[in-house]
């Protein structure tokens, strides 16, 4: 693989609301288990992207896609000493659905069976849908985006389980979770949490990790980081950030932001400043799409 340093850009683009974008290459990069709000749709280029999945490590490779329904736990790292570079696009669970309900006969809350699937055209179309994104082409972004997504859906697209909480353990990890989410910046320790609920502190902890696929600890750093981004949308300072959510300092953040997102809270921020004006998109040439053939889904 050309070149050695890791990059990566996390980003948004004005006209396709409620999806990030991600271009990326990691040699030594790990990600910490964490979940999404948003799909995860990864199209490999080059190298092998190892994540831990369902209980076993999936291999995604040049020509195949990562995926990665919202709110379940993976991790991630090179499957190889080159590393891996990758295009990524997050859509929102919202856009998902609406694409599943006008091209295909998904009813209920549409998402991805397998975690890794080969199709090199589909990867070309997220790459496309990225390089339509740079070059801020609305119509080319927004078409190639359904598309993609649609082609996914009817060759690999299920629809997802609802989540019942119906055993003891089951309630009480929502319980806990209830906690941690109102006590983001000082949550109770591991033995306070289950004497307050009336159970032990290894049964709390395997009933949590059953239902949400992480310890509390986990699942609250990742719960931070998630909070950690909607402010930074929002224009909060990195550091202040930092505080609001729980970390002890921006460091802190830092750390466990970049593990998780793939970039620094610092260069997301930015990122997330420089959104294009969709009223000029649709005035810049893209040949992203152009004299490729016939789209099919």
């Amino acid at each position: 693989m050309a070149g050695s340093a890791e990059q990566a850009r996390h980003w948004r683009y004005a006209a396709l609301p409620d999806v990030d974008l991600l271009r990326a290459r990691y040699v030594s990069r790990t990600f910490a288990r964490h979940t999404h709000e948003h799909f995860v749709i990864a199209a490999i280029a080059e190298g092998v992207d190892v994540f831990h999945h369902s209980g076993a490590d999936r291999h995604a490779g040049p020509g195949s896609l990562a995926l990665v329904n919202p709110d379940t736990p993976h991790t991630g790292r090179a499957g190889d000493p080159g590393g891996w570079r990758y295009g990524a696009v997050y859509p929102a669970p919202d856009v998902v659905a609406a694409i599943a309900a006008e091209t295909t006969d998904l009813r209920g809350t549409p998402g991805f069976i397998r975690p890794v699937l080969d199709d090199p055209y589909a990867v070309a179309l997220v790459h496309h849908v990225l390089r339509a994104a740079e070059e801020g082409n609305a119509l080319a972004a927004d078409t190639l985006l359904r598309v993609a997504v649609t082609r996914l859906l009817r060759l690999n697209g299920g629809n997802l389980p609802q989540r019942t909480v119906r055993t003891a353990g089951a309630r009480t990890a929502a319980r806990v979770r209830t906690v941690l989410q109102e006590n983001l910046t000082d949550p109770p320790s591991l033995e306070r949490l289950a004497t307050e609920l009336g159970t032990g502190p290894f049964a709390l902890l395997r009933a949590f990790r059953d239902t949400y696929g992480m310890p509390p600890h986990a699942w609250l750093t990742d719960a931070r980081v998630r909070r950690a981004r909607h402010l930074l949308d929002a224009g909060t300072s990195p550091a202040e950030t930092a505080v609001a959510v729980g970390f002890t300092d921006q460091p802190h953040l830092n750390r466990h932001f970049t593990r998780i997102v793939g970039v620094p809270p610092g260069a997301y921020r930015r990122e997330r400043k420089n959104v294009q004006d969709p009223a000029a998109d649709l005035l810049v040439p893209s040949d992203a799409w152009q004299n490729r053939g016939p789209l099919r889904a």
